[in-house]
């Protein structure tokens, strides 16, 4: 109930990514069903219905993906101070996060069912004329137990993927937590760097040093002169000029750069492996083994370049991310290219991954663009339907990431315009970020798609 009541008081630009996300769920439950129609109405290809549904797996990926990134950005199950008062804490938000994307999910595969449904004649008749009683298995009655496991699989690996991401975590260094797992004298929170015997707090002045007023007279030299010359003094130490104040705390309101993230080799790795096993594909020589969408023929070794490719492409997405950020800042940056710079370093582990994703997606398409042959078969509507969904997904998922690193440096922003920045400059260090990224990673996906689709040009 509470996760109802969450959902319904959101605001519209919530309701639209969680609309959004049923969408997806929906897209992807029809393409599951039409995989199970195929098996019903083929029983003598059992290949051809596992690779159906092995294709399926790539839209599950984006949709799942796409629903994490809409429960990380959703502000009703944000933790805000107050609501452990009330029974809210994290561990429960998670869950109410983890069950508003289950519901999400389950709306878009019952608007799934009831088209396929719809689609086979069960409910008005067949529509079209019966042009899609083909592939949707008409004749054959549906087995509902398994359509019922299929329709489940996007709720479930969603919400569990949404618990297993937003689940209570401690963040602090693990000396910190080493810390915190002992305690002081009297119950005091860690432990001191100095080990004192047992009663020299209860002695009378234990901690004053040695020697008296003498001695305190020595630590403070101040102390002991005229007023006039401690007045005198002061004079001499007064705070610095305003225009240095406002410098340091400029300084101050930039994000803080992070430590660059660890995956960019072993993405590199990873992408040089995928060209690596096309490439021996293409030297292999073997008879081609499986339909690729729009009825390309590949064997089963470019399936998997094409797989490790993509996985190198979004675990070197942070690092790229960072590595453009910190180009972004060298050979002496003025205001906007350091602010630009920081940006994109702080936000590398946020944006990264995503735009990664997107960069494989599209060289995958440049690839299939490129080896279309238009006296060959036809894209047939499935493969349509499924490219637009992994397309939309993970451009979504895209704006979803930079829409939650703009709420991330709100405060930044705020304290930024507080010292004078103007709001023309914010803009034109977004555009900078854009045009760098799209600098860094345009070319990158082009050489991608190339390599990509050369093994089965030649």
């Amino acid at each position: 109930m509470l996760a109802l009541r969450l959902m319904r008081g959101a605001r519209p630009a919530v309701q639209l990514r969680r609309l959004l996300v049923a969408l997806a769920s929906a897209g992807t439950g029809f393409l599951l069903l039409c995989a199970l129609g195929h098996a019903v109405s083929h029983p003598e290809d059992p290949s051809g219905a596992l690779l159906r549904l092995a294709w399926c797996l790539t839209p599950l990926a984006a949709t799942v993906h796409f629903a994490l990134a809409v429960a990380r950005t959703d502000p009703g199950t944000r933790p805000r101070p107050g609501l452990a008062a009330i029974g809210l804490g994290p561990a429960r938000l998670m869950a109410v996060s983890a069950t508003t994307t289950a519901l999400s999910c389950t709306l878009g595969s019952l608007l799934a069912l009831l088209f396929f449904l719809h689609l086979r004649g069960d409910l008005t008749g067949l529509p079209f004329d019966g042009a899609a009683a083909d592939f949707l298995a008409a004749d054959v009655p549906l087995p509902l137990p398994a359509a019922l496991t299929l329709l489940g699989l996007v709720p479930a690996i969603a919400s569990a993927a949404v618990g297993y991401v937003l689940r209570p975590r401690d963040d602090r260094p693990a000396s910190a937590k080493r810390e915190a797992k002992s305690y002081g004298r009297f119950g005091a929170y860690g432990r001191t760097a100095a080990r004192e015997t047992f009663g020299s707090y209860g002695r009378f002045r234990a901690h004053r040093p040695a020697g008296g007023r003498a001695a305190g007279a020595a630590s403070d030299p101040a102390r002991g002169r005229t007023p006039q010359a401690r007045a005198g003094e002061s004079t001499l130490t007064a705070p610095p000029a305003v225009a240095e104040q406002t410098e340091d705390l400029g300084r101050e309101a930039l994000p803080t750069p992070r430590e660059a993230p660890k995956g960019l080799p072993w993405g590199i790795a990873v992408l040089a492996a995928g060209l690596a096993v096309e490439a021996y594909a293409n030297r292999q020589g073997t008879a081609p083994a499986a339909l690729l969408p729009g009825g390309l023929a590949g064997t089963p070794s470019v399936l998997i370049g094409w797989l490790l490719t993509a996985v190198g492409l979004a675990v070197a997405g942070p690092g790229l991310t960072h590595l453009c950020g910190r180009l972004l800042q060298s050979t002496h940056p003025g205001a906007l290219r350091l602010l630009a710079g920081r940006v994109l370093m702080a936000e590398a582990a946020r944006i990264g991954r995503p735009l990664g994703i997107v960069c494989a997606v599209t060289s995958g398409i440049y690839a299939m663009a490129t080896l279309y042959d238009p006296t060959g078969p036809e894209v047939g509507p499935l493969t349509t339907l499924g490219l637009l969904l992994v397309t939309s997904c993970t451009i979504a998922t895209l704006l979803t990431a930079a829409v939650e690193a703009k709420h991330a440096r709100s405060d930044t922003t705020a304290a930024l315009l507080r010292l004078g920045a103007p709001a023309t400059m914010l803009r034109s260090a977004a555009a900078l970020r854009a045009g760098a990224l799209l600098a860094l990673f345009g070319p990158l996906t082009l050489v991608v798609a190339e390599l990509a689709a050369l093994p089965l040009t030649s």
